[in-house]
């Protein structure tokens, strides 16, 4: 009975603590923390001086006592912390010898691409023209046209969408009418201004593709323009076409050279000529994308920098649809960009052309040098299922799937890989059956049947299931399951040692999906943020005997895009501009761990709880090092003693250096006007040593790469 008061009592004084911090605005992280504290010292001395039960006004005696101390204890600590700092002492002990080192998976951490907030269409994917086939409303009549637009006005140029496109899987084309004999300087005619403006550089050649066609013979021009705040619509780049003989569709292709740059620039397809013209597929990319592939080069670096070791596509919720009729069909992204009829993706409300498919993500994993992970719709969207009874042709499209990937050049689908340009075939070794679906009506089912008809066909393939299995056995077969976890900041540290009682036994973990996205928490992408997940990766390190694969998410997010968006994100762009968030940067500290040692290692400290460590050791082309990772999740700053234990060689403090994220602001962002607000800080470390003293800053991520040059020599003996 007592312990129940004691506990009781503590519940209600630390609510009391709460609510006069609260009227003191005495609010932020630090002193929130010094609250915590001493109320945990507080209620240790009452429950070693209290003799028996409280009772009666005992209870509201000992309450007043315990407020009254914590609120003069805080107040005065406060102040003292304020001008002197609080500063906590910490041991980390690393295990670095031979016997207790473990390979982590070679495969520990990659990327997880989404279509979403339009970070393949109008992002890495570097088609400039938005809604190319003026199909965004379907093939339906009239079409949604946004966001072109007309050049002109109503009496001089009307246009409308017609049922009249060479390409039988995309009908709509747009015809345009001409209707003046003397039109406006310049001509009349239609833009496209992009995804909010078309980043046009100096010196840069851009490849013009469309298709046109028109009863009598053309006089257009193409022009690449800007319209600046201080004059009129200025020319970067022009070409005209001249052609007698267009009455059937005709491709064109032009090529044009920039003279200016323009960072919220438009195409413009104009004549002077009276007549009609129809349009369809008219097409814009830079000549430098990366490889020739059509990507963004300056976002596929930053995604190299991370040394992505898996490639998690196309989605999430982007592959299941809200309706199934929008779902993601892989069969209508392949093959010739002009044939691909697009689709609405009605769980983040915006239309794509598909030019980014099923393929072009295969290529997309192939350059990062990233294994593909494949995720299919399962007959499930967010809305609708399809009974396991009638599941037999979605299972048929997915064993497709498999062949126009893995198959060789003369097999049914991987003839139509290799008319692509890609005769051999991708190395896909993953696919995930559906995202999210676990307790869903039909998942079970269906599940089932792509797992076994999959596992006769490819069995080779590892298979992954919705379904956590974490915490309790699945009920299925599956070689890995998938784990989401968003959260607040305080709940994804503590997931630190999710996995500590994991079962060794049976499939593996795949954490496809993690971020912290409590408002409050996250901001646009805050410090605060990237530590919780920092020591959420420490534990996925720690626990890589169990966990295979580790992903952020979301990846991008395009900044121009109106309206609601998915925050925070690890990458933020614009038509031009771009920076990584303080996650992304996060994840860099992670990039050598995959296929490195890992090397047991023990905290010894009263702040203990405030702390995640871990140690590797990795190499690159010249050296070998022990890095020590740890997070400092606390306000205060932390005298660390490292010691190496059983290293078998010793340390070059030459050739070490430690690297810090941190800021002075816990709830620092980083932004296009301060795109390095929150970015790793590195510097030598003179001192390195297998003993050896650091201080951790407050609310900080350190990395401490002791270099050893010995150790490969050793390794290899």
């Amino acid at each position: 009975m007592a312990l129940a008061f004691f506990l009781s009592e503590r519940s209600h004084c630390c609510h009391s603590t709460a609510r006069l911090s609260e009227l003191l605005g005495l609010q932020d992280l630090s002193f929130m923390h010094a609250v915590d504290n001493l109320t945990e010292l507080a209620f240790d001395w009452i429950g070693m001086h209290s003799t028996g039960a409280l009772m009666g006004s005992k209870q509201v005696y000992s309450c007043a006592i315990l407020c009254s101390f914590l609120l003069f204890s805080v107040v005065t600590c406060r102040g003292a912390a304020t001008e002197h700092g609080w500063t906590q002492s910490a041991t980390l002990d690393v295990d670095a010898s031979w016997w207790f080192r473990r390979e982590i998976p070679k495969t520990l951490f990659g990327l997880f691409f989404e279509e979403i907030n339009h970070a393949g269409a109008g992002g890495i994917w570097e088609e400039l023209v938005s809604n190319r086939g003026f199909e965004a409303g379907g093939p339906y009549i009239p079409s949604n046209i946004d966001p072109w637009n007309i050049i002109g006005d109503e009496s001089s140029i009307y246009v409308t969408t017609e049922p009249i496109s060479c390409f039988a899987r995309n009908i709509v084309a747009l015809r345009m009418e001409v209707l003046c004999d003397k039109c406006r300087t310049g001509g009349v005619g239609i833009y496209n201004p992009g995804f909010w403006g078309m980043n046009i550089e100096e010196g840069k050649t851009y490849n013009l593709v469309m298709y046109v066609r028109s009863l009598e013979p053309v006089e257009l021009t193409a022009s690449l323009t800007c319209s600046r705040p201080s004059h009129a619509l200025e020319n970067l780049a022009s070409a005209s076409i001249q052609d007698n003989n267009v009455s059937n569709w005709t491709r064109v292709e032009l090529q044009l050279l920039a003279h200016e740059t323009c960072r919220t620039s438009r195409l413009d397809l104009t004549t002077s000529k009276r007549g009609v013209i129809w349009f369809d597929q008219v097409s814009l990319m830079p000549s430098d994308t990366y490889k020739g592939h059509g990507f963004r080069k300056e976002l596929i670096h930053m995604l190299l920098d991370l040394k992505p070791r898996f490639l998690r596509f196309p989605g999430g919720c982007f592959v299941e649809g809200d309706r199934l009729r929008n779902a993601f069909r892989w069969k209508e992204t392949i093959g010739q960009w002009e044939e691909r009829p697009g689709h609405y993706g009605d769980i983040w409300n915006y239309w794509t052309d598909d030019g980014l498919g099923y393929f072009e993500f295969l290529q997309l994993a192939e350059d990062l040098g990233a294994a593909p992970i494949w995720v299919f719709n399962a007959g499930i969207s967010h809305s609708e299922g399809v009974d396991t009874t009638s599941i037999a042709p979605f299972v048929k499209d997915v064993l497709d799937s498999l062949e126009f990937a893995t198959g060789s050049a003369e097999s049914t689908w991987g003839s139509v890989r290799a008319e692509m340009g890609h005769p051999e075939p991708f190395p896909l070794k993953y696919v995930a059956i559906g995202n999210e679906d676990c307790y869903k009506e039909f998942y079970e089912g269906n599940y089932l049947k792509f797992y076994k008809a999959i596992r006769k066909a490819y069995p080779g393939i590892q298979i992954i299931s919705n379904c956590d299995g974490s915490s309790r056995p699945l009920h299925h077969p599956a070689d890995l399951y998938d784990v989401h976890i968003y959260s607040n900041a305080s709940y994804l540290f503590k997931m630190k040692s999710m996995f500590d009682r994991t079962s060794r036994k049976g499939p593996k973990v795949f954490v496809s999906e993690y971020a912290v996205t409590e408002p409050k928490d996250a901001g646009n992408g805050s410090l605060l943020a990237s530590l919780a997940e920092a020591a959420f990766l420490i534990g996925v390190e720690k626990n890589s005997d169990i966990v295979q694969m580790a992903c952020y998410a979301p990846l991008f997010v395009n900044n121009n895009q109106p309206g609601w968006k998915w925050i925070p994100d690890a990458i933020v762009f614009n038509s031009w501009q771009r920076y990584g968030t303080p996650s992304y940067w996060m994840q860099t500290f992670f990039r050598e761990s995959s296929g490195a040692e890992f090397h047991p290692v023990k905290i010894t400290s009263r702040y203990s709880n405030s702390l995640a460590a871990s140690a590797i050791i990795w190499r690159d082309t010249d050296n070998s090092f022990l890095r020590v990772k740890i997070v400092n999740f606390g306000p205060h700053a932390v005298n660390l003693t490292i010691r190496a234990h059983q290293l078998r060689t010793t340390v070059d403090a030459r050739g070490s250096r430690v690297t810090v994220l941190t800021s002075s602001d816990v709830k620092h962002e980083n932004s296009f006007r301060n795109p390095r607000n929150v970015v790793p800080v590195t510097r030598g470390l003179p001192n390195a040593g297998e003993e050896m003293q650091a201080l951790l800053a407050p609310y900080s991520f350190t990395s401490f790469d002791l270099a050893l040059e010995e150790y490969v020599r050793v390794a290899e003996m």
